[in-house]
């Protein structure tokens, strides 16, 4: 189908960046690309299915309104998609990850290809089809506001739990310690996550917004990372700690869940045993406004604050057994913050990391928060990804 260029200037602007720009190294693998190399967590294998694609970045000194022509101040081809992007950040930190998803065997799905390869993410697993076109997106990066704006391609044809044969699902399972899923290729994901269930292995659900099949993922869970809106939306519960509790109490597989808030920092509400709690019933939000009370408005680096494990209380919704715990994000000075695109998709790779590697969940939040906030410094999603002997990451990693 005809795109009329006209009638939508935001797609036209990008369309003459990207034409303006030389692709004779487009895919040329970026020379701060480092091969991971082998270490202790060499058996740290973490499988991800969803999104992998490519993004095609143009900053601007502030959005455009309707049929402006504006000069982009940077432009970035870079391979981008959650599950791609939270990957590339396990690896670099260490893991083994193994991604499934799927390509068309184009020059954009090349690249994809090359990148992830690159940065130590196990490509095996992935599909590539021969007709159809690989998933693709523009990010409008506003240096005035410093928001992005998305505008995303799905790849054609979508993939469906045929493309994954049983001797690769079975071969991509061998040996995982997590598995990752990002809300998207659902019907994909489940048959992953039913093998995973059989074999005991723990499912973690990035859980950005109501999907299509969500809810089945979630069933099978043992860790979700929601966005700011999710837990509301899903419980429909009047305050985000409320509705923590509420999703506790729907999902029993789930160990703990965290509500990811930006610049405001992170909350997470941990499931607890009969035996770790105190015989006290406490309102969950009333504690939440105590532990906000503790933070330290001072501090830059990212914090910490958890409470102990009490009977915790919903108001209409009921009681369960947790503790909550508060984090902070990193104070960013507005000269060194570029880009928050896929932040989020860096927070989840630490997840990954600490899951991983039986991290404290006292230091699970800051250093997920770091982590986050060294990838903002940076165009895109993947250029800021610290390695894991970054110094910024040296105090978590001891």
């Amino acid at each position: 189908m005809a795109v009329n260029m006209h009638a939508c200037p935001l797609i036209k602007l990008v369309f003459f960046i990207i034409m303006s720009c030389s692709f004779h190294n487009i895919w040329s693998t970026p020379t701060n690309h480092r091969i991971k190399m082998s270490s202790s967590s060499d058996h740290h294998i973490v499988v991800g299915c969803g999104s992998a694609c490519l993004d095609y970045l143009a900053a601007v000194a502030s959005y455009p309104k309707p049929d402006d022509k504006i000069r982009s101040t940077s432009f970035k081809v870079q391979g981008g998609g959650n599950a791609g992007n939270a990957l590339t950040c396990a690896a670099r930190l260490g893991l083994n990850p193994r991604l499934i998803t799927k390509v068309a065997n184009d020059s954009q799905g090349n690249g994809i290809l090359d990148e992830l390869h690159a940065d130590g993410v196990d490509t095996s697993y992935i599909v590539v089809s021969e007709e159809g076109n690989s998933p693709f997106t523009y990010i409008i990066v506003d240096n005035e506001t410093r928001t992005r704006t998305c505008i995303h391609t799905p790849g054609d044809p979508p993939m469906v739990p045929e493309d994954l044969t049983e001797s690769n699902l079975l071969s991509a399972m061998s040996e995982a310690r997590l598995v990752y899923f990002d809300g998207r290729l659902h019907e994909t994901a489940f048959v992953i996550g039913e093998e995973a269930k059989r074999r005991g292995i723990p499912i973690i659900v990035d859980a950005e917004r109501k999907r299509e099949g969500l809810n089945s993922l979630l069933d099978l869970s043992s860790y979700v990372v929601c966005s700011k809106s999710f837990p509301q939306a899903f419980t429909e519960a009047p305050s985000i700690a409320s509705a923590l509790v509420s999703m506790l109490l729907k999902l029993p597989n789930i160990k703990f869940a965290i509500v990811t808030l930006g610049e405001e920092g992170c909350i997470m509400l941990e499931r607890s045993s009969t035996e770790d709690l105190r015989s006290k019933e406490i309102e969950v939000d009333e504690l939440l406004e105590k532990l906000k009370q503790e933070k330290d408005n001072n501090a830059t680096a990212p914090t910490c604050i958890s409470s102990s494990a009490f009977m915790l209380r919903a108001k209409g919704i009921g009681t369960i057994g947790g503790r909550l715990l508060v984090g902070t994000a990193e104070k960013i000075p507005s000269s060194e913050l570029v880009d928050t695109t896929g932040a989020g998709d860096a927070f989840i790779g630490a997840v990954l990391y600490a899951i991983c590697t039986n991290m404290r969940l006292e230091k699970l939040l800051p250093f997920a928060a770091q982590v986050a906030a060294v990838g903002c410094r940076a165009l895109g999603a993947r250029s800021g990804l610290p390695y894991h002997d970054d110094l910024r990451l040296a105090s978590f990693l001891r």
